[in-house]
Parts: structure tokens; C-alpha cells; sequence
């Protein structure tokens, strides 16, 4: 009894080359680690938002994998970056996998050398000695005459003069008295530390000074109005006051020198930890 061959005998062997390959890159998108970054920091899209400065659809966008909204490739990758150290995340491999996944960055242009701009420079010409001493000799002939010249007409017009006397339009009128000048005024006094030492009891006063790096800080009064909300720099201060409390959002709490009510918060915040406080009357105790 012969055994025909079995239908899968008849199909073509693959080699190496006809085989299925799978992508050996199990990686995340850019999109997916910027998203889990963000909830394991705890912060909404809008607290990105308000920290980087980029703006929400932007933010929104990155977390899809959408850089459409950015404008171009140099500003996705500075969003990028900007999004990334907000959610405490390296920035640098998800820059460079956005350069592997659109094409790379492009190459810079070579600068022309810089002995080009000699060569054409034009030869310096020897200087024309007989014609500056010709030039020389007439200007010492010309002033040697106009001397002798102005001489006997300035005599001439002194005899003039001494026989007719002074006549009214040479007498000179009294130059007037210049105005006295008013004194500056005195400056303001700048405030000093003393101001919030002496601070009312029944208020809460809170001063952020930005350190040893610059900080997002956000400030609200107790009925949610917003005191400030913007960048506070390396060696600038704020000063905020409010009957009852101040809420406050510390972007990077590690630079910031803080004061509650004349006396300094002790709290050890570490570099781009983000802080939210809340402060009442009385002693400084963090809400």
C-alpha cells in the first residue's frame, strides 16, 4: 500500500529570508511613558500644564502620540523635554526615540572656513611719500601767508577801533541767572524682613523665596482667589496675605526658602518635588 504525499508536503519550505520578522522593540510610546509618569506624580493635565507653561491640548496631544499641535520638530522635542522632568522622567531617551521615529535630526550646516575672507581681502598699498610731503609744504605756505595776511588787517582795524570808541552793540547784557534746581525726592524705604515679623496676628502671612534655582509656585486666598501663579526666579521673593489662609503649590519645593508668619518652615522639600500647603493664623503648620 503506497502512501501519497500529505498536502503539506506540497507547500514551499520558507527560508531564512521568507520568514515573518517581529519587531524586537517592546518599548512604550512617548505618549504611554509621559501618561504613566504623570499619574504615578500624582498631577492632573491642567497641574502639567500650569508647571510647564505648554498648553493643554499640547499636553493632551503628546499623551496620544499626536505631535501634530507642537509646530515642527525642534519645538516637540523642547515640549518634550519640558512635559518629561515635570513628571520626573529622564527626558533624553524619549527625545531620541522621537528622532529614531522621525528620521533623526537634521545635520547641521558647516560653517565656511574662515581664511576664505582673507583671500580676497585687498593688498594693503605703500603709502606715497612725495605727494604727503608736497601736500605738506603747501598747507605750511598757505598758513604762513594767511598769518601775514589776518596781521595787518587786524592792526588796521584796531586803529579803527581806538579812534571811534566802542560803539553801543558791542556792550554785552547781563547772561541771566540759571534756575536753582529742586532736591530729588527722598525714595520709599524698601520692605525688609522686619515687615512680616510684625505681620498682624489675626491674618496669615506667607513669603517664598526662590533659593538656590528658579520654581513654579501657585498661591489662592481662602476663597479660591489666585494670588499669583507664574515662575518665581533664582533670588526673587513673594509676599502674600490673606485673613484666614493661603493655599500654595510648589513646583520644584527643594529651591524655595519659605516663611509662615515671621518664622521660618523647617520642612526638608527635595529638588523638583512638588509641594501643596496650606497655611493658617498662628504657627506654621502645614495643612
Amino acid at each position: 500500500m503506497s502512501i501519497g504525499n500529505s498536502p503539506e508536503d506540497d507547500r514551499p519550505s520558507l527560508g531564512d529570508d521568507d520568514r515573518p520578522s517581529f519587531a524586537d522593540d517592546d518599548r512604550p510610546t512617548i505618549g504611554h511613558a509621559l501618561k504613566q509618569a504623570r499619574i504615578a506624580a500624582g498631577l492632573t493635565v491642567d497641574e502639567v500644564s500650569s508647571i510647564t507653561r505648554v498648553r493643554i491640548p499640547i499636553v493632551h496631544g503628546l499623551e496620544e502620540d499626536d505631535f501634530s499641535k507642537c509646530g515642527g520638530d525642534v519645538y516637540a522635542r523642547g515640549h518634550i523635554r519640558t512635559v518629561a522632568r515635570a513628571v520626573r522622567l529622564d527626558p533624553e531617551p524619549l527625545v531620541a526615540q522621537y528622532d529614531a521615529d522621525h528620521g533623526g535630526r537634521p545635520a547641521p550646516t558647516p560653517a565656511a572656513p574662515m581664511f576664505e575672507a582673507e583671500r580676497i581681502r585687498p593688498e594693503r598699498r605703500r603709502p606715497n611719500w612725495t605727494a604727503a610731503m608736497v601736500a605738506a609744504i603747501v598747507v605750511v605756505v598757505g598758513f604762513v601767508g594767511f598769518t601775514m595776511f589776518s596781521g595787518s588787517g587786524d592792526s588796521k582795524g584796531k586803529s579803527a577801533q581806538v579812534a571811534e570808541g566802542p560803539t553801543q552793540t558791542q556792550q554785552q547784557s547781563p547772561s541771566p541767572k540759571p534756575a536753582p534746581s529742586l532736591p530729588a525726592a527722598p525714595k520709599p524705604p524698601a520692605p525688609s524682613d522686619s515687615a512680616i515679623a510684625a505681620a498682624p496676628q489675626d491674618k496669615v502671612t506667607v513669603k517664598l523665596s526662590a533659593i538656590s534655582d528658579k520654581s513654579w509656585i501657585s498661591a489662592k486666598a481662602h476663597n479660591g482667589q489666585v494670588l499669583y501663579d507664574g515662575l518665581l526666579e533664582k533670588g526673587e521673593s513673594k509676599t502674600f496675605v490673606d485673613g484666614e489662609k493661603i493655599d500654595l503649590i510648589l513646583g520644584n519645593a527643594g529651591a524655595i526658602e519659605l516663611y509662615v508668619n515671621g518664622k521660618k518652615v523647617e520642612d526638608q522639600f527635595g529638588d523638583g518635588q512638588v509641594e501643596r500647603l496650606t497655611y493658617t493664623k498662628g504657627d506654621p503648620v502645614a495643612g
